[in-house]
């Protein structure tokens, strides 16, 4: 029983890591801060099947918004939260 529940432990951990999705690149379009939300001109989005695009995504934690500016370009990863398009993390790109 051990040995089984050592490997599901080894097993949760290595899907975890994978569950995490790839950054993305675009350029901050708008940024609405009283709704939490930022357009975004981006590339392929691989984890959402998304094409290249214009987009509003809703920020998440909302303050990820004061991280840019309008025109900057920036590294993002986006999910599908209860049925939303989100930011879940956003950077300057280098």
């Amino acid at each position: 029983m051990k040995k089984l529940i050592s490997l599901m432990i080894a097993l949760l951990g290595a899907t975890g890591a994978f569950a995490q999705s790839p950054l993305s690149e675009g350029e901050v379009r708008k940024i609405d801060k009283e709704q939490g939300k930022v357009t975004i001109k981006h590339g392929e989005i691989k984890n959402l099947d998304m094409p290249p695009m214009t987009m509003v995504f809703r920020a998440q934690p909302p303050a990820l918004v004061d991280k840019v500016q309008v025109g900057d370009k920036v590294r993002f990863q986006a999910e599908k939260v209860n049925g939303t398009y989100t930011v879940t993390a956003l950077e300057r790109a280098q």
